[in-house]
């Protein structure tokens, strides 16, 4: 189904963004985090909720970031806490930030810069948390190699406690942490999907090229899902990764994201450098255990697609689903547009 959009637009970000991220530790409210991607001007991140009984998206925080953010992601047990992949100098740097006390105000106080994750010398790709509740651990990606730190936000403090290397694999490009088993991250490669057990630093791998995002399902174990050049998107058991569970259409360009609702666990976003946001209904049961034919080959559900939010003038590379209202998503396009939506009209036929 196409359609255009009834969302809440929100203005504010003045420069080209790429991050957006909900903040899972604010329990009371549907608030964001998203961050520009500005090559000449001092960039932001924006601090955006959501009004209560109203159809308004407000700016609660306007912080200068030093650098182009080219990944960000709120801490899950803290709210104030958020790490950014950035610029720096001639290479790249990730840091874990703090939001001050009196963000409110119209001239909000500068980030406190807590720590930085400096061990990397390659190519820093994206900071990872461990999605569900307070965890001690953070995880970092750059093109060759996995990072374990121990993290003390309160001592400002973060050391790495374990590296898992890829030195003979294409460059990793990002990765996800499994919300059912602390010790488990997927990440990928331009061919590849790989899954990392954090005890032994030791990898396994499926060959599959071209994929660009990777999503663990919150509701359901070993179940993932993929974004891939090919393909649209996949759906996997990491118990039976010979053959996919489902394939779904993705987009008519390059399908750049994919995640699972943190709620309905048959509803998945996707979003494309097509200017589209689209939402699945892939229903994954005890049916699905395995290849759905003969051949080995998955089938196509009929009517995958609940619907398509195609108001959009540019490319769309950030998607979060609300943890507060899992009827509620934002995306973020490369424009600067946060678009603050409900599926709520969808979840009739799910």
């Amino acid at each position: 189904m196409q359609g255009g959009s009834s969302g809440i637009v929100y203005g504010g970000l003045k420069y080209q963004a790429r991050c957006i991220t909900d903040v899972r530790a604010d329990a009371g409210s549907t608030t964001f985090l998203a961050g520009t991607l500005s090559l000449k001007e001092e960039n932001e991140v924006h601090l955006i909720r959501l009004l209560p009984g109203e159809n308004e998206l407000v700016c609660d925080g306007l912080f200068y970031h030093p650098n182009e953010i080219w990944d960000l992601k709120s801490c899950p047990f803290d709210h104030r806490l958020f790490s950014t992949v950035y610029t720096s100098g001639e290479g790249y740097g990730a840091s874990v930030w703090k939001i001050p006390e009196l963000y409110g105000q119209s001239n909000s106080p500068q980030l406190e810069q807590l720590f930085m994750l400096d061990d990397h010398t390659d190519k820093i790709r994206c900071v990872l948390w461990w999605p569900l509740g307070k965890h001690d651990k953070l995880i970092s990606i750059d093109d060759r190699n996995i990072f374990l730190w121990n993290i003390d936000p309160s001592n400002k403090s973060a050391k790495v406690i374990s590296q898992g290397s890829a030195d003979m694999l294409p460059n990793l490009r990002g990765g996800a942490w499994d919300p059912h088993n602390h010790n488990a991250v997927a990440t990928i490669t331009d061919s590849s999907l790989h899954f990392w057990d954090l005890r032994s630093m030791k990898s396994n791998a499926i060959e599959h090229a071209h994929i660009r995002d990777v999503d663990y399902n919150p509701k359901k174990q070993n179940i993932i899902a993929t974004a891939e050049d090919e393909f649209g998107i996949r759906l996997w058991d990491l118990r039976m990764l010979k053959h996919p569970l489902k394939d779904l259409p993705g987009h008519s360009h390059w399908t750049w994201a994919v995640r699972h609702n943190p709620e309905y666990d048959e509803l998945i976003l996707s979003a494309g450098t097509d200017s589209a946001v689209n939402l699945w209904l892939a229903k994954v049961g005890t049916d699905d255990s395995g290849p759905e034919s003969p051949s080995g080959s998955p089938t196509r559900q009929e009517e995958p697609l609940l619907h398509s939010y195609t108001d959009y003038e540019d490319s769309i590379y950030g998607i979060a689903w609300s943890s507060h209202d899992p009827s509620l998503f934002a995306s973020l396009s490369y424009d600067g547009r946060v678009v603050l939506e409900s599926v709520k009209p969808h979840l009739q036929r799910k």
